[in-house]
């Protein structure tokens, strides 16, 4: 099922919604633009891959090399939600989506 936002949520959340699929950066838009579905959105996408990408590194350290693609796979994904929204569109990324439909802000 598609999301649709208007044209008015997309120009003014694209900014913050780039935020969302940059590490760290992705909370800034989770706090300051909330109330924009088209940012939440994207916010949530975001945090679940830091959270992904965090994780990852941390087991890296245990397991080297291992994970490395795993990585690969988690920046692949923020590279396509930032063509998203780029693009005005929002994507729901491959289990990625279903773990940010299960976060409540």
């Amino acid at each position: 099922m598609p999301e649709s936002f208007s044209k008015q949520e997309i120009l003014d959340g694209k900014i913050y919604a780039l935020l969302a699929y940059l590490s760290i950066l992705c909370i800034i838009p989770l706090i300051v633009k909330k109330d924009n579905p088209f940012v939440l959105a994207h916010g949530k996408q975001g945090l679940v891959l830091f959270i992904a990408q965090t994780a990852v590194w941390i087991l890296s350290i245990v397991i080297p090399m291992v994970l490395a693609p795993l990585m690969f796979i988690f920046m692949l994904l923020s590279f396509c939600g930032l063509i998203a929204v780029v693009k005005g569109e929002f994507v729901r990324l491959p289990v990625v989506a279903d773990w940010a439909d299960k976060i409540s802000l």
